[in-house]
């Protein structure tokens, strides 16, 4: 089995908040994340197929094609957008990253499981320190 990631950057704001906590309970538990007027990240997505090298190709699925249907699929909906308000997969979920990262699975599963490999994981980078990682 072979693994390949492609990596992908995007910009999306946000705001970690639950709406049935007072802004105190919501300021105790998130800090400056829960900030009324949202805040932003510079988001690294790497995503992580695997399968086995074609014989006439040695790829177990062409990189750029990855990149392609990452950037169709997620970076468009994604990128400078408000996770809370703009975006549909997000719509009704709380966007922390975990959550975040699951809904990029779930997105681009199907995309990818169309052919020959497997989504193995996402890995979400938020901040220098803090990043997830979704293996379905």
């Amino acid at each position: 089995m072979v693994y390949l990631t492609r990596v992908e950057h995007f910009n999306a704001a946000h705001k970690l908040y639950n709406a049935s906590w007072s802004s105190e309970e919501n300021k105790e538990v998130f800090g400056k994340c829960a900030n009324e007027n949202w805040h932003g990240h510079n988001y690294e997505l790497h995503v992580t197929i695997k399968g086995v090298p074609h014989p006439e190709t040695g790829f177990i699925y062409n990189a750029k094609t990855l990149g392609e249907l990452i950037k169709d699929v997620i970076v468009e909906k994604v990128d400078h957008r408000n996770l809370n308000l703009d975006v549909d997969f997000m719509k009704g979920k709380f966007t922390s990253a975990e959550n975040f990262a699951m809904g990029i699975w779930n997105e681009l599963k199907p995309h990818i499981e169309k052919s020959d490999v497997k989504l193995h994981a996402v890995k979400l980078i938020e901040t220098p320190k803090i990043y997830v990682e979704y293996f379905g």
